[in-house]
Parts: structure tokens; C-alpha cells; sequence
């Protein structure tokens, strides 16, 4: 992979070259929203743009000179595939994966507060999305995996703190899986898609295929209606009382309308078929599992209480009330539990 810097003007370019305790959550509701449109397995959370970066210290070549304003930096992996990253602040790095089909903007707010807070802070559009590139080929967990591993080497991460939403939390798993731990301390599985969104005889309390061809359908007959449409049970907006305001609706379209059309339809497969039990099993590094007990995209019960079951030592949190896009309707619960379990 290389590491580029890029001036968005027209000038020329430059290269730089927890044995923790699960919660009883027997008395917790279970909210499923099944049908069609509805239930989408996996996206990411909208919030405002951030302004400072400051200047590393200690920190790789690249990292050093990515801070000036008017700079994008974007890392070109292996198959050519060109990936769009933020990379703030110093200290210990945390690493975001997005959601579908968000991308790395989801977590302004947590990369923010973290950033203020002594950390790193590094995200990244997958490929297919938002800044990124827009392979025809590609667009499956293992490469998504392998390009996450690939801007890590580059940036020679270590020590690494490694934050998956949804799509993402099955991202992180299967980089464990695919790469090892050498490089993290922990993860932090936020909403996530593991271990098996789709019903099997395997795993009989997922989704049926009817909800993920029902998301192909919507997403290819009129994608941006169908977005606008899915902020209502992303956010828990359709819940009696919920304030959920028009600027974070309108931030979810927007960057899904980032997206390619090939990226989007792709990845509805990855997220709904891939089975990362096998990458569960072999997280050895401490792990937070977080989930909202209101998720109407990915129920906890097929999810977060599964996976905890499978992550050794893992702690598992169900946050009564949360919908799956916590991290911006509840941004301050969120980037308080991050905080506490990152300096563990």
C-alpha cells in the first residue's frame, strides 16, 4: 500500500511513502423490525464535521505530514484501489470501521472526543464508499479486512484500539481473524453484524434471505428514497417521544449517497452471509461488545449476546432504549464507556 498526501488544490501531488461480566439482559425488550425495506443489517452514524488535528509526535513519516489544511490522504492498496483516511491527533491509536453505507464521518463525534482526549484517531472510507475508490471487485469482508490490515502496516500501527460499527464490527472481527492481534490492544464491537446476520439452520434466530433481497430491491430501485426511508428505525426515530433531528437524517443520506451503486449492492451480502464465528474465536485481545436493546437493524438477542458468548472474556453492555445509531444519539454514553474501557 501507498501512502499519499494529497493537496486539494492544483498543485502538485506529494507521497508519503476483559474477563468481563456479561449483563443478565433477560428483562430487556427485544424490538425487531421485520420486512423489506426496514431491517437493514449494517450501516454506520452521521455526525458533525471536525475541525483540529494536531501535530504528532513520535509518530511514522506519513502521520507527521498529513496535518496541514487543504490535504486529503489516501492510501492505494494492492489491487490499486485507492482508500480515503483521517488520521488526527497523538497517542495511543484508536481505529474506526464504518458502517453500511456510511463512512469514515460516522464517527466525528467519537473521533473528536477521543482526539481531544490524548488519543490518535484514524478512520477510513471502506472501499466502494464515501472518498474511496469504486472497484468493480473487491467488495467482500476478507479484502475489506485486508485493506484495513494494509493501512495499518503502512501507518505501523501499534498497539492499536480497534472500533467496528456494524458492517465495521464484523470488519474488526475478520482482521482478527485474517491477521492476528500483534498490532492491537483491544476492540470494541459497537451494533455489530456478528456473528451471522442470516438465518441458517446453523444459526435459526437470524433474518430470513426475504430481508436482505428485500434491501437489494430497495437499494436498486430507488436507493436515495430508500436511505432516507431507513433513518427512521436506524435512529429509533420512529419511536414515540425520540428526538431525532432532520440534520442527522439528512447527514445518514448524504453519505450514503457516497456510496457506489455496485460498493452498496455488494455489501449487503457481506454483511448478511459472512459468517465470522470462526474470527470471534480467535479475538484474544480484551473486548467491549456495545448494543442497544432497541436495535431495530440488528437484534441483540441474534448478535451481541451471541458473540459474547464466543469472544473469550469478553464484557458485554446492552444499553436499554438504544437504537443501532447509539453512537450519535447517544454520542455521550458512548464516548464515555470508549474512554473508560480504552484506559483500562
Amino acid at each position: 500500500m501507498i501512502l499519499n498526501r494529497t493537496k486539494t488544490s492544483r498543485q502538485a501531488d506529494s507521497q508519503v511513502t476483559y474477563q468481563g461480566n456479561h449483563e443478565n439482559v433477560d428483562g430487556l425488550r427485544r424490538n425487531i423490525l421485520i420486512g423489506g425495506a426496514a431491517i437493514v443489517a449494517t450501516m454506520g452514524l452521521p455526525t458533525p464535521a471536525l475541525a483540529a488535528h494536531p501535530e504528532a509526535v513520535n509518530a511514522p513519516a506519513s502521520h507527521k505530514n498529513n496535518q496541514g489544511e487543504g490535504y486529503v490522504n489516501t492510501a492505494t492498496t494492492k489491487d490499486g484501489t485507492k482508500i480515503y483516511f483521517k488520521d488526527w491527533g497523538t497517542g495511543q491509536p484508536v481505529v474506526f470501521s464504518h458502517g453500511w453505507p456510511l463512512t469514515a464521518d460516522a464517527w466525528d463525534a467519537q473521533m473528536l472526543f477521543l482526539g481531544q482526549n490524548g488519543y490518535r484517531v484514524i478512520a477510513h472510507d471502506r472501499r466502494g464508499h464515501g472518498r474511496s475508490g469504486q472497484p468493480w471487485n473487491g467488495n467482500d469482508m476478507n479484502t475489506y479486512a485486508d485493506d484495513l490490515a494494509e493501512l495499518i502496516e503502512n501507518l505501523d500501527l501499534k498497539n492499536a484500539v480497534l472500533v467496528g460499527h456494524s458492517t465495521g464490527g464484523g470488519e474488526v472481527a475478520r482482521y482478527i481473524g485474517r491477521h492476528g492481534s500483534k498490532r492491537v490492544a483491544k476492540a470494541v464491537l459497537i451494533g455489530a453484524v456478528t456473528p451471522l446476520m442470516l438465518k441458517t439452520a446453523a444459526n435459526p434466530g437470524g433474518l430470513p434471505m426475504d430481508t436482505f433481497d428485500g434491501i437489494r430491491a430497495g437499494v436498486l430501485a430507488d436507493r436515495s428514497q430508500f436511505f432516507k426511508d431507513l433513518t427512521l428505525p436506524f435512529y429509533g426515530a420512529n419511536r414515540p417521544g425520540a428526538k431525532v433531528s432532520q440534520g442527522v437524517r439528512d447527514s445518514f443520506w448524504l453519505q450514503g449517497m457516497q456510496v457506489s451503486i455496485k460498493g452498496a449492492y455488494d455489501c449487503i451480502k457481506a454483511f448478511s452471509e459472512t459468517d465470522f464465528t470462526e474470527d470471534l474465536e480467535k479475538m484474544d485481545v480484551p473486548t467491549l461488545i456495545l448494543h442497544g436493546d432497541d436495535d431495530q437493524i440488528v437484534p441483540f438477542r441474534d448478535s451481541a449476546l451471541l458473540a459474547a458468548k464466543i469472544v473469550r472474556g469478553s464484557t458485554l453492555k446492552i444499553i436499554p432504549g438504544a437504537p443501532h445509531g447509539m453512537c450519535t444519539t447517544l454520542a455521550d454514553l458512548i464516548n464515555a464507556d470508549l474512554l473508560a474501557f480504552i484506559k483500562q
